[in-house]
C-alpha cells in the first residue's frame, strides 16, 4: 500500500543513534555505523525521528510499503519494558492516532499487561486530572523560549505554544520595508500543520478551531481578520501532503477531547481542495459529539469569500 514511512539519507548519517532513541516503535536501528529502517511495518510514519537528527539526514516520504502493524510494534518493543511501552502509546495519544492507540492497548491487555494512564483507549485518550500539566504557562510578553511544554525533546519548530496576537496595528508609511507587516498577525499557537499539532493541547480546548487549506492564506487578503482573527489554526494540504491516512483520526481526536465550540472549514475554489472537506467529513462521521460546522470557499482570483 501507498503510505508515509522515514527515508534515510545514509551519505548523510554519521551513525549518532539519537534517531533511534527516539523511534519508541523500534524501528530504526544503527548497523554497520549507519541508522537503518529494520522494518517498514514498524514505522508508524509520524516523524517523530526526525526532529533528533542532527545531520537532517531523516526524511518522510510517501511511497509503497507495507502497513503500518501496531500489534507487531507492541510485540518487538515488548521486551524494552514498561518505559518504553508506555512512551509508544504516549507517542500514539500525542498524535492523536486513537485506532492505533487502542489496538496497542488491546494487545497488552491480551498479555496480561495494564499500564497506568493507559488502562483502557478511553483513559488513554482522557489523562487523569491529576496528571502534571504538559505545558507550562508564561507571561504573554514573555521570551517565546520561555513558553515551553515540560519534558520536550525533539524538533523545536514543533513544540506547542500558546501566545497574544496582539491587536492591530497600524500601518506606518516609511521609504524602508516593514520588518514587521502593516498589521499584527492573529496567530495565537503554533504549531499548525496537521500532521504537528497536537489535538489535545490546551489551548485547543472549548475553541472556535479553523482548519484551513495552505493556499487560503495567500488567495486571500484578509485571511487573519477575516478568517482567523478569534480562532484556533489547522493547516493542510489535501493534494500534496504525504501521510493523509492519519488526518482523519487526528481530526476525530481534535473534535472529540477538545471540546471545540466549532470548527470552520477553509478551502479554495479548486477542484482538489475539496478533498480537505471530505477528509473533515469522515472525522465527523465517527466523532462521538457534534458542533456547528461552517465551510468557506475562497477564490483563487481576488479572494473573495463564499460561505456555504
Amino acid at each position: 500500500m501507498k503510505r508515509t514511512v522515514i527515508e534515510i539519507d545514509e551519505e548523510l548519517c554519521d551513525g549518532c543513534g539519537n534517531c533511534a532513541g527516539g523511534c519508541h516503535e523500534g524501528a530504526l536501528q544503527i548497523i554497520d555505523g549507519k541508522a537503518r529502517l529494520i522494518g517498514e511495518s514498524l514505522c508508524d510514519g509520524l516523524g517523530a525521528c526526525i526532529g533528533e537528527c542532527p545531520r537532517g539526514a531523516i526524511t518522510v516520504t510517501e511511497k509503497d510499503a507495507e502497513e503500518y502493524d501496531e500489534r507487531r510494534v507492541i510485540e518487538h518493543i515488548l521486551p524494552k519494558g514498561a518505559a518504553t511501552l508506555t512512551a509508544h502509546l504516549k507517542h500514539l495519544r500525542d498524535h492523536g492516532q486513537d485506532t492505533w492507540l487502542a489496538q496497542g492497548i488491546a494487545a497488552l491487555k491480551e498479555k496480561g499487561i495494564v499500564l497506568p494512564g493507559f488502562e483502557t483507549a478511553l483513559g488513554a485518550i482522557k489523562p487523569a486530572r491529576k496528571e502534571a500539566p504538559i505545558y507550562s504557562a508564561a507571561p504573554l510578553n514573555a521570551p517565546q523560549a520561555t513558553i515551553q511544554p515540560q519534558g520536550f525533546s525533539g524538533c523545536p519548530g514543533s513544540m506547542a505554544r500558546s501566545f497574544s496576537s496582539g491587536a492591530p496595528s497600524p500601518t506606518v508609511k516609511s521609504s524602508a520595508p516593514s520588518t514587521g507587516g502593516g498589521m499584527a498577525s492573529r496567530l495565537e499557537q503554533w504549531p499548525v500543520q496537521l500532521h504537528l499539532i497536537n489535538p489535545r493541547a490546551p489551548y485547543f480546548q472549548g475553541a472556535d478551531i479553523l482548519i484551513a487549506a495552505d493556499c487560503t492564506a495567500f488567495a486571500c487578503g484578509a485571511f487573519h481578520q477575516a478568517l482567523l482573527a478569534g480562532r484556533r489554526l489547522v493547516i493542510a494540504c489535501p493534494k500534496l501532503d504525504s501521510g493523509k491516512e492519519i488526518y482523519v483520526d487526528k481530526i476525530r481526536a481534535l473534535v472529540n477531547e477538545s471540546g471545540a465550540a466549532s470548527l470552520t472549514v477553509a478551502i479554495m475554489d479548486v477542484p482538489c481542495c475539496g478533498g480537505l472537506k471530505r477528509i473533515v467529513d469522515d472525522a465527523l462521521a465517527g466523532a462521538t459529539r457534534d458542533l456547528p460546522v461552517n465551510t468557506v470557499v475562497v477564490s483563487s482570483q481576488g479572494g473573495s469569500l463564499s460561505w456555504l
